[in-house]
């Protein structure tokens, strides 16, 4: 059977004529938190365990403490296959049917606490290890995936042209007054960070050795009230080194910190021609009561013109941008409309679903140049999710331009798969450096 087959097909004849074709092809994956020492799930509750599940049961009734990290993990699952079909409805669900049918042949129509011990058992792989990542890798046909690495992570133990590293800096610039983070950048460096000036040379070291191994990007994830601003280092000297020596902070050192070190980032990011991946919005811990990862949530008054300045000095740098409001789509592709090193970038978080996307894919696709467009990324925890999200974006892919492209201006089926491989496989690769013909972070 297909993997086209073992997921559910456009109606449209001319959608599922597309689909079937662009699911035959790789997946390049921009953007992850596989841990690529254990990429794929070794058991049912490492996959139940994602917190797409945790959160929306959680929402319909489950009390947090049934998937306690202190619980047996067979137990863990139980207690979720109990709420499942309380959100049998979600996108969520759909994938974790797609995972059970495609990797462990669950023949069952849903998961619930009469059949759990069968999926449970067939899940097990424990003792495969290595064999299972490669299984589910070469079932996924996929090409590559980016990271989620500790700027401290040594980047060893895996093959780095497949698990491709990225340099994520979300500490460096907010929690820089840390005791732990200084700590843990001088001994990854070998730099006595004291003051200003080491902690720039630190920060070129990092680049140059994420660099070294082939680094996909520099990334960070933002809250919504961070404004990016030029750094003034005779402003900065005091309270960087106030910061490092442990002492304490007033609010306007706390922001001149972060933004000088941000700054900093963005001009290492220019000179080893690294793009800069922007993720930008989530404010954390709103629900303390939630569950593990089901906390954060995303305020609609940030806005990409307290970006301008940025954009407009790092005109070198390509900004792959996403953002965690869905009704901040339109302001995205306006400022990659205008902004030659702006690209909207995958569909992120509270906006991956299928509704959303298809607006948004929409209009992107109608409104920006086809080399600015990166499809999708599967943000995901266990390889065993990159399949079913990417077809979820497949599928809805193909039915978009089957119809705002095909039917609405009579494309033939073969230009339309031009554009799908230009949004999945093209800009991806050549963006994120993996296209030998293409320079690094190059539109």
């Amino acid at each position: 059977m297909t993997l086209a087959r073992k997921t559910m097909l456009p109606t449209n004849p001319q959608a599922r004529a597309l689909f079937e074709e662009i699911a035959t092809w790789p997946i390049v994956d921009p953007h992850s938190h596989i841990d690529p020492h254990r990429p794929a799930a070794r058991n049912l509750d490492e996959v139940l365990g994602y917190h797409y599940y945790t959160e929306l049961a959680h929402s319909a009734g489950m009390p947090a403490s049934q998937v306690a990290a202190e619980l047996d993990p067979r137990t863990r699952a139980g207690n979720l296959a109990e709420h499942l079909e309380r959100i049998d409805n979600t996108v969520q669900h759909s994938w974790l049917m797609e995972i059970a049918r495609t990797f462990h042949d669950f023949p069952d129509e849903r998961i619930d606490i009469g059949n759990l011990d069968i999926l449970y058992d067939r899940a097990n792989h424990e003792l495969d290890g290595e064999d299972w990542d490669r299984r589910v890798w070469t079932t996924t046909n996929l090409e590559s995936v980016c990271l989620t690495n500790d700027f401290d992570d040594p980047l060893e133990g895996w093959d780095t042209t497949r698990y491709i590293p990225c340099l994520r800096t979300d500490d460096l610039v907010l929690k820089l007054h840390e005791p732990a983070v200084i700590e843990r950048l001088r001994r990854c460096t070998g730099e006595d960070v004291q003051d200003l000036a080491s902690l720039r040379e630190a920060l070129g070291k990092l680049f140059s050795r994420f660099t070294s191994k082939g680094a996909c990007a520099c990334a960070i994830s933002l809250p919504p009230d961070f404004v990016p601003r030029r750094g003034a280092p005779r402003r900065a000297v005091t309270p960087i080194r106030r910061a490092i020596q442990g002492l304490d902070l007033r609010p306007d050192e706390h922001a001149e910190i972060r933004a000088t070190v941000f700054w900093m980032l963005a001009e290492f990011a220019a000179e080893f021609r690294l793009p800069f991946d922007l993720m930008i919005g989530p404010v954390r811990n709103v629900y303390p009561a939630g569950v593990a990862g089901g906390r954060d949530l995303f305020d609609r008054r940030v806005s990409l013109h307290d970006y301008r300045e940025l954009f407009n000095h790092f005109a070198g740098v390509t900004f792959p941008v996403s953002t965690l409001s869905p009704d901040a789509a339109a302001e995205l592709v306006a400022y990659s409309w205008i902004f030659p090193n702006v690209l909207p970038h995958g569909h992120w978080w509270y906006s991956n679903v299928p509704a959303f996307i298809r607006a948004d894919l929409t209009a992107r696709i109608q409104a920006l140049p086809k080399v600015k467009l990166l499809g999708y990324y599967s943000d995901a925890y266990k390889l065993e999710f990159v399949l079913p999200k990417f077809n979820t974006y497949r599928r809805v892919l193909a039915e978009t331009l089957a119809e705002a492209c095909v039917q609405a201006q009579g494309w033939s089926e073969g230009r339309a798969l031009q554009l799908a491989r230009a949004i999945l496989l093209d800009n991806p690769r050549r963006v994120f450096g993996r296209n030998p013909l293409g320079s690094p972070g190059s539109i």
